[in-house]
């Protein structure tokens, strides 16, 4: 118990640190930069960047596990894996999928969960994400 003030002073300096950042975080932004980065890679090795395009779109099609379910998952991988791109291209996805803040909430919890408090500030970037792709 004699540690709670401690670790509880150090999140709360990790959050207040983190999301003013966050914040300012653009991630419409971040994808398109990330696209225009990546057009030399798609010239000069075109098979293999149309390779991991098929590979992305077999895995996330329908099946018996639903798109949006997969675009969860993705997620989910993203932030506890720390990406901030891969955060923005999956909140974008699960939007145009029709997925409910209820939805990614719960997706929410369940990567703090698995991935403690470094996943919880991806959370809370991916949440900024949400905010701000769900009125564009």
């Amino acid at each position: 118990k004699a540690l709670q003030p401690i670790v509880s002073e150090i999140w709360l300096i990790e959050i207040t640190t983190i999301l003013p950042i966050m914040s300012t975080f653009n991630h419409s932004e971040l994808i398109k930069n990330i696209s225009d980065n990546l057009v030399p890679l798609r010239k000069s090795q075109p098979d293999a960047m149309q390779a991991f395009g098929a590979l992305s779109k077999a895995a996330l099609a329908e099946g018996v596990v639903s798109a949006k379910h997969k675009e969860l998952i993705a997620l989910a991988i993203g932030i506890t894996q720390h990406c901030s791109g891969c955060i923005g291209f999956h909140v974008k996805a699960l939007i145009k999928l029709g997925c409910t803040r209820a939805e990614l909430d719960e997706m929410l919890s369940v990567c703090v969960y698995m991935g403690g408090g470094p996943a919880l500030m991806y959370t809370a970037e991916a949440l900024k994400a949400w905010e701000a792709m769900s009125v564009a």
